[in-house]
């Protein structure tokens, strides 16, 4: 049974995207680790940063992205859908630039692959996810945010990248039949110094509406990003990925955060911060489980054997 690991990127040393970090902690249960990497812009050091993990596993293909393709995401998803075409193992494991494993979860992604490994029923595992914003003590349990996606498929069934690389899908739009792991991925996305979180959202908001619209509608937003008051997001209670340390440890922007829960947002509210999605979150933890009423779902939950 073999795993290959697979991502793409772009600019991921510019905009403080954990992309090494990403890769190693994975690295010790892939046989190869692909990575499709996009033309960086002059003195942004990608390429150097994954490199510098120093493995013959890790498997660099350059790429050109073209503006063509930068409208509602599909660079992302073709980007992706690529690298996986590049993957030979049985199962390939999709992790985007700024999300990491836990190492205490890879013997249970293994073993579940292992176990699954003749049961063509299943087509791929469900990751659960914490997302951190402003820093690395807070997170969004908050409905609107993913609580689960689709993060290993099969190999060789015809399985694609959908929409904006959210997910997967296969064939003729078909969800997949996937089964549930305890693994999470740990989304740092939101996690950056104000100014390059507000550059790095500029970036990827031109890669789904167009560069020209985009670059007339920022001249008019803030040069640095309001995380809002962090007094009112949830604290996050366990541990990181060891492979993130290094980075955590280059935190700088403490003094930019507003930890109370007062405070003015100088930007349109994220689902987070807007009552009714705060409402319904309290109402799916007192009554549901903290699983959501009207939770996304792009897969077909089938159960364990």
């Amino acid at each position: 049974m073999t795993i290959s690991g697979f991502t793409m990127v772009r600019n991921a040393d510019k905009y403080y995207f954990p992309i090494k970090e990403a890769i190693e902690s994975v690295l010790p249960i892939v046989d190869e680790f692909v990575v499709a990497l996009g033309n960086n812009d002059e003195g942004d050091k990608t390429r150097e940063l994954i490199e510098s993990i120093g493995s013959d596993k890790v498997k660099i293909i350059d790429r050109i992205w073209s503006e063509k393709e930068f409208v509602d995401g599909v660079i992302f998803a073709n980007e992706t859908t690529f690298a996986m075409s590049q993957c030979s193992g049985d199962w390939c494991l999709y992790l985007q630039a700024d999300e990491v494993v836990h190492e205490e979860d890879l013997d249970s992604i293994v073993q579940l692959c292992t176990d699954n490994l003749n049961n063509p029923e299943v087509e791929g595992l469900l990751f659960n996810y914490y997302h951190f914003f402003g820093d690395y003590n807070h997170h969004l349990p908050v409905h609107g945010w993913a609580k689960n996606e689709v993060r290993l498929v099969r190999n060789n069934i015809g399985v694609y990248s959908y929409l904006d690389a959210v997910s997967f899908r296969k064939n003729n739009n078909e969800k997949l039949n996937v089964i549930k792991t305890n693994a999470t991925v740990y989304h740092y996305g939101w996690v950056r110094p104000p100014r390059l979180m507000q550059s790095k959202k500029k970036e990827q908001d031109s890669m789904h509406h167009g560069k020209a619209i985009i670059d007339y509608e920022y001249k008019l937003k803030p040069y640095e990003f309001d995380y809002g008051p962090l007094g009112k997001v949830p604290k996050f209670v366990g541990t990181h990925p060891k492979a993130m340390a290094p980075f955590i440890a280059k935190m700088n922007w403490e003094g930019k955060l507003n930890s109370t829960k007062k405070g003015v947002i100088t930007r349109d509210k994220m689902k987070h911060e807007k009552v009714k999605y705060r409402v319904v979150t309290f109402l799916e933890n007192a009554l549901n489980g903290g699983r959501q009423f009207f939770g996304y779902s792009n897969w077909n939950l089938i159960r364990k054997k």
